[in-house]
């Protein structure tokens, strides 16, 4: 299985998927986003501004996360990447769902002010951080979609909560 938590930048992914590997010792992390550094570290300059836009993210990312939900050592991955653009999202998902992999979806949601304050705690990656702001209204915006439901909120609730809420979703889908 593979737990994709979505979410706007500053959302929680992290924090949450974080969570999950910790509570469920058969879970791994994986972070498509250091996929997204390395291409930044070695490509030449002029690449686009977001390392989603490379074909080669896409298609590194997709056969990674296949050959790591093939491995039996760790029969449960949690992913936490922000994917709000439809196609990519399908490109990636949808890739995984028909290469036969368990995807269960979460996207993890907030308000605009709850997106900023926790935005504004991040001072080890300024850069980082002003990318993410400006992208708060039209990522939300994006994730609002069906497309990308189930829809998690995280306003007011703790790590523990939302871990807790999303174990929960699980369970019950798998006895439903």
């Amino acid at each position: 299985m593979l737990i994709w938590i979505n979410g706007a930048h500053g959302a929680g992914k992290t924090k949450v998927a974080r969570r999950l590997a910790t509570l469920r010792p058969d879970t791994a992390l994986l972070d498509p986003e250091q996929i997204g550094f390395m291409l930044r570290r070695i490509w030449p300059a002029g690449g686009p501004p977001d390392f989603q836009d490379f074909p080669l993210w896409r298609e590194l990312t997709l056969s990674i996360l296949k050959a790591a939900a093939a491995n039996r050592a760790a029969p449960r991955l949690v992913v936490p990447m922000t994917l709000a653009n439809p196609g990519y999202f399908q490109e990636i998902v949808g890739g995984l769902r028909a290469a036969g992999v368990d995807v269960r979806h979460f996207t993890l949601v907030a308000s605009a002010a709850t997106l900023r304050r926790r935005l504004r705690w991040r001072i080890d990656r300024p850069a980082s951080t002003r990318w993410a702001l400006a992208r708060i209204e039209s990522c939300s915006a994006a994730l609002q979609d069906d497309a990308f439901a189930t829809h998690v909120r995280t306003d007011d609730r703790r790590i523990d909560e939302i871990a807790a809420d999303i174990l929960a979703r699980l369970e019950s889908r798998r006895e439903g």
